[in-house]
């Protein structure tokens, strides 16, 4: 299996709260549902390319947690499609209680355990959210494929993807565009050398 990281970051690479207003105020974060302003249905197809057909969702806790209980709550179609989907769930807490239909938890180590999953054959499991998960899969040279949708927002403030603890990681730029609302949309890859 590969793994495919989405994320929705401003240019100042925030990912926190991008969704909703009450989506994520841990650390007094005010700027919830910054992505709305330019919101741009080609960022869904370009979602949904990076998907692909064959896919399991890999979520840290907090991320999934979240993710379900509103859309859950909101209903609709992604909320069929989100509950009908395999969803790993990554949580060093082996106790930790998944409610959710088609939840299975990867307790103990991230690496160690996403390691394991990605050696299955086929599809891809797709990361959105989860940040601490992303940057330690980054790091181990877990992520096949990154999908950064750079909004035209500043915030200042919230938490970022990457950080003054994380080592430097070379990636290649395999494709690019933008939205007519100036969200860029960049697709990484590990370097081929």
């Amino acid at each position: 299996m590969r793994v495919v990281v989405i994320e929705h970051l401003s240019l100042d690479g925030v990912v926190q709260g991008p969704g909703r207003v009450d989506e994520d105020p841990r650390g007094g974060f005010e700027h919830g549902g910054w992505a709305l302003a330019a919101a741009d249905p080609s960022t869904g197809a370009a979602m949904g390319a990076a998907m692909g057909p064959d896919f399991a969702w890999l979520f840290g806790r907090r991320s999934h947690d979240d993710m379900l209980a509103h859309w859950n709550a909101v209903g609709g179609p992604f909320r069929d499609g989100l509950n009908a989907a395999t969803k790993y769930v990554v949580s060093r807490d082996p106790t930790t209680s998944l409610p959710w239909p088609n939840s299975i938890l990867v307790a103990g180590d991230a690496v160690e355990n996403v390691a394991r999953l990605r050696e299955r054959p086929g599809g891809n499991l797709v990361v959105m959210g989860s940040g601490e998960l992303v940057r330690a899969l980054l790091g181990a040279g877990l992520v096949d494929e990154m999908l950064l949708m750079v909004h035209p927002v500043v915030l200042g403030s919230g938490t970022r993807l990457f950080g003054p603890g994380d080592a430097p990681i070379r990636l290649r730029l395999v494709d690019t565009a933008s939205t007519p609302t100036g969200i860029l949309m960049t697709t990484y890859r590990p370097p081929t050398d």
